[in-house]
């Protein structure tokens, strides 16, 4: 029973979490609107996640000392994809940079074949092919070169990469704990956005902010629900659940965020991107779904 109450828990908070994300485009744009834009909303939400996060990282300083390095970079990566997946929010189609990010299994799939020497099964070639397929024709769908056209859909993509080869690091070697985790993540994503903010935007004054304190507020809403919460949620759902279930729950995201932005920003899919957009989502599940045992002949 206790088995069972642990397991309907995890499975909420990565529900939880992934809808939630479907909504983290809405403070991102609103805290732009009032005066940070461009990465320094980021910064500003990622620098309170890292304040929140802290005292678990100087609680968990000694495992962090003893943690393999290539674990530790792999986690910060993470926090830099995460970063520019936020930024990217900022710059693109809300429905779009999600998707694109959400390439990963086809980023794994390559980097895991060509860095690790895995081996590339009927299953992953699928999930490659749909995968590429849906790319060419969500970034294809106006009639012009399958690329990016925006520096939102640029940083979909790069961050979905980012986010697969930091993945396939922290598969081969072993990770700290959740809020241990989670607060090396956020560092990640700390360094990460306060290195790009200048180069995109300059640095904001503080006396031509708009409402200062109703950005503080979706400062800290993204800051507490959006990045340290939701975080530590997934790090500790990853030792209660398959990795199957938390990748399907994850893509609660997708809709949410597809849904949200047409309704609230006007943002609407073509058919043709539409259809790309389907493509990749089926890659992703076949990524994640279970693979069938095969049961020895007697």
């Amino acid at each position: 029973m206790e088995q069972s109450r642990i397991t309907f828990w995890a499975t909420l908070a990565v529900f939880a979490t992934g809808t939630f994300w479907g909504l983290y485009w809405i403070p991102v744009r609103q805290i732009a609107e009032l005066g940070l834009d461009g990465a320094w909303g980021v910064f500003a939400i990622v620098t309170a996640a890292l304040i929140l996060l802290a005292p678990f990282g100087w609680r968990g300083r000694a495992g962090l000392r003893a943690a393999p390095p290539l674990a530790l970079a792999s986690i910060a990566l993470c926090g830099l994809a995460f970063m520019l997946y936020s930024v990217g929010l900022n710059y693109g189609r809300v429905a779009i940079v999600v998707i694109l990010f959400f390439l990963t299994p086809v980023w794994s799939t390559l980097l895991g074949r060509y860095l690790i020497g895995w081996t590339v099964t009927v299953r992953r070639l699928l999930v490659l092919l749909l995968g590429i397929a849906g790319l060419l024709m969500m970034l294809g769908a106006g009639g012009t070169l399958p690329l990016p056209r925006n520096l939102g859909e640029w940083l979909g993509l790069v961050s979905g990469f980012l986010w697969a080869l930091a993945t396939v690091g922290i598969r081969v070697k072993a990770t700290t704990g959740p809020f241990s985790s989670a607060f090396v993540l956020v560092a990640g994503a700390w360094i990460g956005a306060l290195i790009v903010a200048p180069l995109l935007e300059p640095v904001p004054q503080i006396s031509g902010l708009i409402r200062p304190w109703a950005i503080l507020g979706w400062v800290m809403v993204a800051a507490l629900c959006g990045v340290a919460a939701a975080m530590v949620a997934v790090m500790w759902a990853a030792t209660k659940l398959d990795p199957a279930r938390i990748g399907v729950l994850l893509m609660a995201e997708v809709f949410v965020s597809a849904i949200s932005a047409a309704l609230i920003a006007g943002e609407t899919l073509s058919a043709v991107e539409l259809l790309g957009g389907g493509l990749v989502l089926i890659a992703g599940l076949i990524e994640v779904w279970p693979a069938r045992r095969r049961i020895p002949a007697k």
